[in-house]
């Protein structure tokens, strides 16, 4: 055929006639008209009618997608976040210049014409004979708001976004035979509305609420003509016409947009010429999207929530579902986060740790009993800049914190005595702890037994700190050799189980090393892990789950299912309580008494680790728990030595003088007017704990007095035999010498603190 072109496709000719007989068979459908169906016309036409009855006639809208609004616990806005900045408004709440400017410049036949405008297709019809293409499509507002419905559809998928707006004759008939439905079943005022929410204008203002707010500062019902007419301009194009870079490029679109609405008399002439010489008047307000816009520093707690919703099943079976729901946004989320509690996170964080320090500090603070996190902040901002970070320092990897969480030091202790007194030891239980040793061996764990065939030594801090200690001194002096022995003698596989029923998760989603070490802290596990387990103490053994959202309405109004905190017992309230009373011991009169707080009862627990590249204090009230970290943020970390952090110099950093005011001052504020409840205490003393008056009965079972007796008795010879039977003692520290007690001086003997 003389008409095909060299490769193969049709010729101009026959893909006018195509795009003519399609467009003469909707009008048929919608208005009772026909055209005649001749040669080529004629074949085209009848081949169309094939491809058009093969479409589904009804149209799937997508939900639009639109800005989700984040709110603390008060009702109070952290953040906006959006994938399209969208905000759906109904016509009536549209300005009438708006409504006239968009149809005049758009589709002037809107309210004349059915799903086609038949002049229209004829006129590109013309247009597009002599171009030789398809380069005028004459859509009317209807079949625009149908190829935009597919743009939305297609989301962020450039190849699915290029098919939805090919100048193709296929796409055409899609288009086609969708708007003859839409008209039929909304209408041209329901479609107007449509058209106005789901258009782009550009700058990342998806709708005519959008855009009006973001080149106005105002709502689409406030916009003037003039306003209106600049508005209704960029939809053609909203990069060429963009007012803000390219601003006389836009007036001119205005302007013409303006001479249209007289010339279809929406206004007079008078009325555009007065607009006319008007500026363009822009009052920008620039996209703020995103957790990095959260006030308080919330932008890590933000940022959980965000990954609560594309990572829990409740939002969607794949995650596939589940980003879709985020991305079509439209949810109003009230989270936990107490406004209190997260400005004295922020301001405690701010007085003690620089943004530009080379160590970082994250702070967490949990509810104990629900779970809410009422709290969460750093001192590297939510952002991209210079000392800023997108990395959450108080949450697990999969949550979008640091790999491998971070080393906690002695804050594992507890975790460690309670799953010794949950195996039946006793408070008073006492070890020799001798400043250095090796690790006993063989230990018992989950999958067998483990072996110290390196030979390998634990030592504590100082060599001052050597026992016998029972578990009140051994925790309160943190002594690190007490607690391998007693992670010895109980086998680490209890002291997993209690981790593990305490929510005591590795940072990285591994599982537990069944090595005696893990009583040293010698994994890694984030804040917000540690802060939630010591909530357990202070709810009396039982460990509730962390959430953050409290409740999510949807685009429709309608209230959201949301994830409940799951609650359950992880050891007895003795248990409980009785570690209460020992973490108590710590910042009364422990390593952590710098943390302590004035005027309720408190508890917690100080933590170093190797080299000192992570400091920690963990603590607790019966109605707060929160854990403070402080560390280098990257991999290799930072020796904290000799350093200066917030100002402050140190030459070693401690659990207590760093960490410690950072909880205190955080704790203080959250819990400004809040009750102060006391906690259960329990008796640690040992009921057979030896008295003055059993010295005679002892004879030479004791060891020399340092400080030689009290006064008024004599202190006794130190005899070669172990006094405490229940003790294993090196042989080198048993005996003495003569203890010469009655002026209170003792020589000879070694002293053991009972």
């Amino acid at each position: 055929m003389g008409n095909t072109r060299s490769s193969g496709g049709l010729s101009t000719a026959q893909q006018a006639a195509k795009f003519l007989g399609v467009s003469a068979l909707a009008g048929a459908v919608m208005a009772g008209l026909a055209l005649p169906a001749v040669g080529a016309l004629g074949l085209a036409a009848k081949g169309t009618v094939e491809e058009f009855d093969g479409i589904p006639a009804n149209l799937k809208t997508p939900p639009l997608s639109q800005r989700t609004t984040i709110l603390d616990a008060k009702g109070g806005e952290i953040a906006k976040v959006y994938s399209r900045d969208r905000t759906i408004v109904k016509l009536k709440d549209v300005s009438p210049y708006m409504r006239q400017a968009i149809v005049a410049i758009e589709d002037a036949r809107f309210y004349q014409h059915g799903a086609v405008d038949l002049k229209g297709v004829l006129r590109a019809l013309n247009t597009n004979a002599q171009e030789g293409g398809v380069s005028q499509g004459a859509s009317t507002l209807t079949q625009q708001y149908v190829k935009n419905v597919f743009v939305e559809e297609a989301g962020n998928d450039k190849e699915k976004v290029a098919q939805a707006t090919r100048q193709s004759i296929g796409r055409k008939i899609k288009e086609l035979k969708y708007a003859i439905k839409v008209e039929k079943e909304l209408g041209k005022k329901r479609i107007l509305e449509n058209y106005l929410n789901i258009t782009f204008f550009g700058q990342q203002a998806y709708g005519i609420e959008a855009a009006s707010q973001r080149y106005f500062s105002k709502s689409a019902k406030d916009l003037n003509l003039e306003q209106s007419a600049m508005l209704a301009g960029l939809v053609q194009s909203p990069s060429r016409y963009d007012p803000i870079n390219a601003p006389e490029t836009a007036k001119e679109r205005r302007d013409t947009v303006l001479r249209r609405m007289a010339e279809v008399k929406d206004i007079t002439p008078a009325q555009a010429a007065a607009a006319q010489k008007k500026p363009l008047g822009l009052k920008v307000s620039m996209p703020r999207s995103g957790c990095i816009t959260a006030v308080q520093g919330a932008g890590f707690f933000c940022d959980y929530v965000r990954e609560i919703l594309l990572n829990d099943p409740t939002f969607g079976k794949t995650a596939e579902a589940r980003a879709k729901r985020w991305n079509q946004g439209g949810l109003t989320i009230r989270t936990t986060l107490d406004p209190q509690a997260q400005e004295s996170v922020q301001k405690s964080i701010k007085s003690h740790v620089y943004q530009s320090d080379s160590v970082a500090t994250a702070v967490t603070l949990v509810e104990p009993g629900t779970g809410k996190v009422l709290g969460m902040g750093q001192s590297r901002p939510y952002g991209f800049g210079e000392n800023e970070t997108q990395i959450n320092l108080s949450a697990d990897k999969a949550m979008g914190g640091s790999n491998y969480g971070f080393q906690v030091g002695s804050t594992f202790k507890p975790i460690t005595a309670a799953a010794a007194i949950e195996q039946g030891k006793k408070p008073y239980q006492r070890y020799s702890s001798p400043y250095k040793m090796k690790y006993p061996s063989p230990v018992t764990t989950c999958k067998g037994t483990w072996r110290n065939d390196e030979g390998a030594t634990v030592e504590n801090e100082n060599e001052s700190e050597v026992g016998p200690y029972a578990m009140k001194e051994a925790t309160a002096k943190s002594v690190n050799t007490y607690f391998v022995q007693l992670i010895s003698d109980i086998g680490v596989c209890p002291v997993t189980q209690m981790a593990d029923r305490m929510g005591v998760e590795r940072a990285d989603g591994e599982e537990h090393n069944q090595v005696p070490s893990l009583t040293l802290g010698s994994e890694g596990f984030s804040p917000l892990t540690m802060a939630n387990a010591y909530a357990t103490f202070a709810n009396r053994g039982v460990y509730c789950s962390p959430v953050f959202i409290e409740s999510i309405t949807g685009p429709n109004g309608k209230a959201l299912k949301v994830p409940q905190s799951k609650c359950s017992r992880a050891m007895s309230e003795k248990t409980a309580d009785t570690i209460n009373t020992l973490l108590r011991g710590v910042v009364e009169d422990g390593t952590g008494k710098q943390a302590g707080l004035k005027n309720r009862p408190s508890a917690g627990k100080t933590g170093t680790t190797d080299e000192r590249r992570a400091a920690w204090f963990v603590g607790y009230t019966p109605n707060l728990a929160g854990a403070v970290w402080v560390g280098g943020p990257g991999a290799k970390g930072v020796t904290m030595e000799n350093i200066s952090i917030g100002g402050v110099f140190h030459d070693k950093v401690y659990g207590a003088d760093t960490p410690g005011p950072i909880w205190k001052d955080a704790m203080s504020g959250a819990l400004e007017g809040k009750p102060a409840p006391n906690f259960e205490s329990v008796s640690i003393k040992d009921p057979n704990q030896h008295k003055p008056d059993d010295d005679k009965k002892r004879n030479d079972r004791k060891p020399g007095n340092d400080n030689g007796g009290d006064k008024g008795d004599n202190g006794d010879n130190g005899g070669q035999e172990n006094p405490w039977p229940d003790i294993s003692l090196p042989s080198d520290l048993i005996g003495g010498g003569n203890g010469n007690g009655g002026n209170g001086n003792g020589n000879g003997g070694r002293h053991w603190p009972r």
